[in-house]
């Protein structure tokens, strides 16, 4: 099989919540080695850059008019979006960790992981 009809396979039978759990580890993952490798280098850079595009992501999807999320959910992601980019901008910056990104990621990664409420 080819990797262009694995991908294809993959976002045909993932589910959105799947595939936004999926992309969550692999960016806290690269947040975590560069945790542990305790390096402020371009690794840390580039981590910190794809998760804060992953949180605008989600933010620009909030704004759509088409979302169904509750009022109050979407207020809370766009709210979350805006302190990843300040916060990341200060652990670049050496005053603050990394590992408040990772915990909220976790957090996330946990909700996307349970079933849905019907």
């Amino acid at each position: 099989m080819s990797l262009q009809a694995y991908q294809n396979t993959i976002k045909t039978t993932a589910s959105p919540r799947q595939t936004e759990y999926r992309l969550f580890a692999e960016i806290t993952g690269e947040l975590l080695q560069a945790m542990e490798s305790g390096k402020r280098d371009a690794s840390l850079v580039e981590a910190l850059d794809r998760n804060k595009r992953l949180w605008m992501a989600l933010a620009g999807d909030c704004r759509s008019p088409g979302n169904q999320l509750p009022d109050q959910t979407k207020a809370s992601i766009i709210s979350l979006s805006l302190w990843v980019g300040k916060h990341s901008s200060a652990v670049v910056r050496g005053e603050e960790k990394i590992d408040d990104l990772i915990e909220v990621n976790r957090i996330i990664m946990q909700g996307l992981n349970t079933a849905p409420a019907t």
